[in-house]
């Protein structure tokens, strides 16, 4: 099972190589992209999803399900809610993406609630503000959690330090900054590793809060020798 995929190897040759790293990477890890049985989104913005198709177009992960969350794909796919950021490029662009991404597959595609078990383990978390159905995931195993915050910050050293900043990249960002204090206070409160998509390397760690604002503190990490 996969949690999101990243760019995408259309992106991989006009990047020169700096994203649309996923397949290549799994590669390297020694994961088949055909072993993959879900691929599970925590929103539809293109450096997460667009990684579902090869550079040729062609589904990357081929025997795989694909999870979305109901109120993503409902936003991003309504006719009335594109006709609203016509003007607004970046917003245009983004609409115009999910559908051509997910154009012709919809019968792979599963949409899943908030709050529920959506594979063994895992459980969708509400984290609305970047997109409406923006998702993190609470992944278990016996006593121990791990937290994906997915985006609800992408630069910890600006938006923990200072969480009622706001970012372009967010569609609400009142409910944007709602949501990172909500996040971190528990993220805090549990003491739960946290996983970054966004965060420098190591791309995770304890998030500690610090007065009205946060700091993530991250893992210690050692090669293999």
């Amino acid at each position: 099972m996969l949690i999101d995929c990243g760019f995408g190897g259309a992106a991989f040759e006009s990047s020169k190589g700096v994203v649309g790293r996923t397949l290549r990477n799994l590669a390297a890890a020694g994961v088949d992209a055909t072993s993959i049985d879900v691929v599970l989104m925590s929103h539809l913005h293109p450096d997460h999803t667009n990684g579902i198709r090869a550079a040729d177009g062609t589904m990357a992960f081929p025997n795989a399900e694909i999870m979305v969350p109901v109120k993503d794909w409902e936003f991003w796919m309504s006719d009335d809610n594109a006709a609203k950021v016509q003007s607004n490029e970046m917003m245009k662009n983004y609409f115009a993406n999910v559908r051509k991404v997910y154009a012709g597959i919809e019968s792979k595609v599963t949409k899943y609630e908030w709050g529920k078990e959506v594979v063994p383990g895992i459980t969708s978390v509400a984290a609305p503000g970047h997109t409406p159905g923006h998702t993190a995931f609470v992944i278990a195993s016996g006593s121990s959690t791990i937290l994906i915050q997915s985006d609800v910050t992408n630069i910890p050293e600006f938006f923990l330090r200072n969480p009622d900043w706001h970012v372009v990249y967010d569609v609400d960002a009142e409910q944007a900054q709602t949501t990172r204090h909500k996040f971190y206070d528990m993220a805090s409160a549990e003491k739960a590793l946290v996983v970054g998509f966004h965060f420098s390397f190591p791309s995770m760690g304890h998030v500690e809060k610090d007065g009205a604002r946060y700091r993530l503190v991250p893992i210690a990490w050692n090669p293999v020798i």
